[in-house]
């Protein structure tokens, strides 16, 4: 099967109370182009996410976008601070002492006193965070390839049909390729009876002539090399995997081959139908540019 380089994928889920989305979209590109954006909190995972990526994904610009809900995972660790709890009950000491009042220092009052206590918040296991959000991740690359391999197939589809229709108009230049050679040997024929009137002609040198001719204007070497590459197109398509850039090589051979037979054409009729085959040609180098 062949990949669309085009795509969308998401995926999510809660693991150790961490609501983990992460989203996938990718254009073309030639190369693979992975960007990350992720809380920067999370940034150690960075890397372990474009490793995974690259194992899944061949070409194009993949933007991943990953964000995390740890409210309910939050935890956080309350602790004395103890050289400002012994600063406030020194001072209400004091202040007790010296204006003789009633001893009612308590828990409770002193920590009602500010930075009494530190409260901090507990960090996660980076790996378990790290496997956690490759999970998710795994979710979203499935779904992303799911749809780029919809989109993959519709772009198979439509290849096979351009390359059908190529097939078939390759099939009227050769039926047209010998015509055009027996009506220049006529037409020949003709213009030196005009020029010779009623002496006899020489059939050899019409022959020498037609021949002469039929070898600049011979295709067959160009017709059987692109049926040739018509099949190589059929073989990839069905091998199916990272065939974008082989068929970009192939469209070129296809491109070659049109041209030198529209440079040998020598009727209307052959150039109409080069002109058709290289249209398709064009359509199918545009598709193949979207295949991964």
């Amino acid at each position: 099967m062949i990949r669309s380089m085009t795509g969308y994928g998401r995926g999510e889920s809660v693991l150790h109370d961490r609501t983990i989305t992460v989203e996938l979209r990718a254009v073309n590109n030639r190369y693979l182009d992975c960007s990350v954006k992720i809380p920067r909190l999370y940034v150690f995972a960075e890397e372990t996410i474009k490793s995974q990526v690259q194992k899944k994904v061949a070409r194009g610009k993949l933007d991943v976008f990953v964000t995390i809900d740890s409210t309910a995972a939050d935890k956080v660790a309350v602790s004395l601070n103890r050289p400002v709890a012994d600063g406030y009950y020194a001072a209400l000491t004091q202040l007790r002492d010296t204006y003789d009042l009633r001893d009612d220092i308590s828990v409770s009052l002193l920590s009602r006193f500010p930075d009494v206590f530190l409260v901090e918040k507990e960090q996660g296991d980076a790996d378990v965070i790290a496997q956690d959000i490759s999970q998710v991740l795994d979710l979203a690359l499935e779904d992303f390839n799911a749809m780029r391999t919809r989109e993959g197939a519709k772009l198979a589809e439509d290849v096979r049909s351009k390359a059908g229709n190529i097939a078939a108009l390759l099939a009227k230049v050769e039926e047209r390729s010998p015509k055009t050679v027996a009506e220049y040997r006529e037409k020949l024929r003709q213009r030196m009876e005009e020029v010779l009137a009623n002496t006899q002609l020489d059939e050899s040198r019409i022959l020498t002539e037609a021949a002469i001719f039929a070898d600049k204007v011979a295709v067959d070497e160009e017709t059987v090399r692109l049926h040739s590459h018509l099949e190589q197109l059929e073989d990839m398509l069905s091998q199916g995997g990272a065939i974008g850039r082989k068929l970009d090589f192939l469209i070129q051979e296809f491109n070659r081959e049109a041209n030198t037979i529209g440079s040998k054409c020598s009727d209307v009729e052959m150039a109409r139908l080069v002109v058709e085959i290289k249209g398709e040609i064009e359509k199918i180098r545009e598709q193949v540019q979207n295949i991964e």
